[in-house]
């Protein structure tokens, strides 16, 4: 089995819902993104097969061909959008995997870009004749009993694992203080004059203390805000990397799994479980892990439930610093992962959640 590669990666900064990029169209947030990480691998653009682009609240069509024409790529690049919701950004790379592997593309770039700020306006419509109603969370299952809130299900996921709200607390100031620690990321393209997370603060105890409750040990604190950013990697085939002699991060392996639709924050423990099984490793073996850290809850119900040791995790702050692109949250992880083992070497892997109840965890190696 050959194996394919990520030659580069590139995000942008990530900017609270309504801040300082929301002025720009998916396209507009996307393209410089492409272009940094299509310059950083040497490419031009006419050797990309294809465009793979996570979104989960744009306007439906195709975003992914109207991003790859506004970024310059081939006509002949057809553009494949993806909506797996949060996890959407990760799985973006496993289809480009599976498309190299398979002989289809030499070069596939996959990410992910999300404005909130700009998302439409959804409406849902009736067929008694009722006025079409506005909604901010689309249906996760067919079952209103079985389909909560968010928030709602962080909520029940620290109840069911026992984690306290001063857990939850202490893992959002650590993910901030991380990130207040590290300074110019080598991995962000500057947009709009902007050129780190928007975000992140020295958050103290009183912060968290004062934050508005959201539902009952969820806060306004120990949850990820709203946001908008981009993330793309550039993946290759063997033989191009091969051919070319490019120092590259190897993409092992990768799994999505769906799970209780009740609890989504532990779907990614049983795909972490698969994926560490199908590369064969161990925990023990990983150098770095970027979990999604949607909810403070949801990223220690992965650590505990996968067993993974706290200080590879999130090492340079994670997505409670930073906010929540849903369909760029799984690329940003990967992209981050991707320059700690090009500066470190070693082992690392990707973990996310989404609505629904999914998880998806993929494994990159550079040794």
């Amino acid at each position: 089995m050959t194996t394919s590669y990520l030659i580069s990666a590139r995000r942008s900064p990530v900017a609270s819902r309504n801040g300082a990029l929301a002025h720009l169209e998916l396209h507009a947030l996307a393209a410089p993104v492409l272009a940094a990480a299509l310059q950083d691998a040497g490419l031009a653009p006419g050797q990309v097969g294809e465009l793979i682009v996570a979104n989960s609240l744009g306007a439906g069509g195709n975003p992914a061909r109207v991003i790859a024409l506004g970024a310059g790529l081939p006509e002949t690049v057809a553009g494949l959008s993806i909506d797996r919701q949060c996890v959407g950004g990760l799985d973006a790379l496993i289809l480009a995997d599976a498309m190299i592997r398979s002989g289809q593309h030499d070069i596939v770039i996959a990410g992910g870009v999300e404005s909130y700020s700009r998302r439409p306006v959804r409406m849902r419509t009736f067929a008694d004749g009722r006025e079409p109603e506005a909604y901010d969370q689309a249906q996760f299952t067919p079952w209103s009993e079985r389909d909560p809130d968010m928030a709602i299900a962080a909520h029940d996921l620290a109840q069911h694992l026992e984690i306290s709200r001063e857990e939850q607390d202490i893992w959002a100031m650590q993910s901030h203080a991380n990130a207040m620690a590290q300074l110019a990321p080598a991995d962000i393209v500057e947009i709009a004059g902007l050129n780190d997370d928007s975000f992140k603060r020295n958050l103290s105890q009183n912060h968290c203390n004062r934050a508005a409750v959201i539902s009952g040990d969820i806060t306004a604190a120990n949850m990820a805000v709203a946001a908008d950013g981009a993330a793309f990697v550039v993946m290759a085939s063997e033989k191009f990397v091969q051919s070319n002699g490019l120092d590259a991060v190897a993409f092992t392996t990768g799994k999505t799994l769906g799970g209780d639709p009740t609890l989504p924050g532990l779907a990614p423990v049983a795909a972490i479980q698969e994926t560490l099984a199908a590369a064969g490793l161990t925990t023990s073996q990983l150098t770095s892990v970027e979990i999604m850290e949607a909810f403070a809850v949801q990223a220690i119900a992965c650590q505990r439930g996968a067993k993974i040791p706290k200080n590879i995790i999130n090492q340079k702050g994670g997505a409670l610093a930073r906010g929540h692109p849903i369909g760029a949250s799984g690329a940003i992880l990967a992209v981050r992962l991707f320059h700690e083992l090009r500066a470190n070497g070693g082992t690392g892997l990707a973990t996310i959640a989404a609505a629904g109840g999914l998880g998806t965890a993929v494994i990159l190696q550079n040794l």
